[in-house]
């Protein structure tokens, strides 16, 4: 018995990345996109694959993402990203678990992201293993935005197949998304009443470069893998100060 499986993706504004998303999962046996109001192209271009296109606010990334499961109707779900593509490999061994009997509620992925003209196989983007296939029934995605993960209460089975990753055009596009995802965290940890840690501050913007340049070979990248490296620590450094101004602000009000 082979099993049906329905190809979930959020969109926004990813006309130049979402054509060769939806290539990829041309074999799905449907594929459903939750846009979340994009102003260019992106929802004609997927109307063109599917007529499973709807619109709707952004909650979120997690809340969004389970949206798309639950808008899926086949007992399989495979969740992509506009900015990712599915190789033959990957393709193979998908068709193949679910072709009879899967042996596991869900299967994770090594994803090999681009970046700055390189493959990156190191430096902890690499093999960076995502659950992206398992049953609806199951499977829910988790975490804290914009950091979400999917899981499933059963055992997990391993695809050795790629899954690429075209994650930023450029040194600019990666300081907006940093600039972008530090103040989701920032705002959350704030919200959550924590307090601002001066001592992570100072650790963990070293440490976080020292991880993935040293401890996890990013030298090997050459100097792509020192740019991300040092992007990694420019992460923490403006997670925590973020944090810092958000919590002086609001003292300050309490005192005025």
């Amino acid at each position: 018995m082979t099993h049906k499986v329905s190809a979930c993706i959020i969109t926004f504004n990813e006309e130049a990345n979402i054509r060769e998303c939806l290539e990829s999962v041309r074999w799905a046996d449907e594929i459903v996109v939750i846009d979340s109001g994009s102003t260019d192209g992106t929802a004609a271009i997927c109307r063109e694959y599917t007529e499973r296109v709807y619109v709707r606010d952004w909650p979120g990334h997690v809340a969004q993402k389970n949206r798309a499961i639950d808008a899926a109707s086949h007992e399989w779900v495979f969740c992509i990203d506009a900015d990712e593509r599915v190789t033959p490999l990957l393709r193979s061994e998908i068709q193949g678990a679910l072709a009879g009997e899967p042996a596991h509620q869900g299967y994770t992925m090594p994803r090999l992201t681009w970046y700055l003209g390189r493959w990156m196989r190191h430096g902890s983007w690499y093999p960076d293993r995502k659950l992206r296939l398992f049953l609806r029934a199951a499977g829910r995605f988790t975490g804290q935005d914009p950091h979400d993960r999917a899981e499933v209460p059963g055992s997990v089975g391993r695809f050795r197949g790629d899954l690429l990753h075209y994650s930023y055009r450029g040194l600019a596009h990666h300081l907006r998304q940093i600039d972008k995802y530090t103040d989701t965290m920032a705002r959350l940890k704030a919200e959550a009443g924590k307090g601002f840690p001066l001592a992570r501050m100072l650790v963990r913007p070293p440490a976080k470069f020292l991880k993935m340049y040293v401890l996890h070979a990013g030298f090997l990248d050459g100097a792509p893998g020192l740019i991300a490296a040092a992007m990694g620590g420019v992460y923490e450094l403006m997670k925590y100060a973020k944090l810092w101004e958000i919590t002086r602000r609001a003292s300050a009000r309490d005192r005025g």
